[in-house]
């Protein structure tokens, strides 16, 4: 397992609403098994998920994140370009349905390095109540 510095930045624009942008710069943990790259980090108060934990599987044309570690408030996305995928969003205020069409995963890591950049802008619906464009890019540096 290799410590790691992550720069993620998340864009979500919904529906009527302005564009919002977060980004925040973290320490996380590398590790690859069977060719295939897991980014482990802590969420922060930045992110609003303060005590989860977010693990990456990064395989060549596509992203999986879950979110674990606060009772009450996990999920589980998978991005691939052009697929459908549906979950549940647990939260603390009750179970939510979600479901992401992913436009596009880009990869650039490079695994003999340790470094580079996953861009995923994919289209998400909350039970119908509201629906987005997403894009989110992780940096490991």
């Amino acid at each position: 397992m290799k410590d790691i510095t992550l720069k993620i930045t998340g864009k979500q624009k919904y529906e009527e609403r302005e564009e919002d942008q977060m980004e925040f710069v973290t320490d996380g943990r590398l590790y690859v098994r069977n060719g295939t790259v897991y980014i482990m980090y802590d969420e922060s108060e930045v992110s609003g998920m303060e005590g989860c934990t977010t693990t990456i599987r990064l395989k060549e044309h596509s992203v999986k994140m879950k979110r674990s570690g606060i009772p009450g408030f996990s999920t589980e996305l998978y991005f691939e370009t052009g697929k459908r995928f549906s979950s549940v969003y647990e939260t603390p205020y009750g179970p939510m349905g979600i479901e992401v069409l992913t436009d596009y995963v880009k990869n650039n890591f490079n695994i003999e390095e340790g470094k580079g950049s996953i861009d995923v802008q994919y289209q998400v619906s909350l039970e119908g109540m509201a629906e987005g464009c997403n894009k989110l890019t992780i940096n490991v540096m």
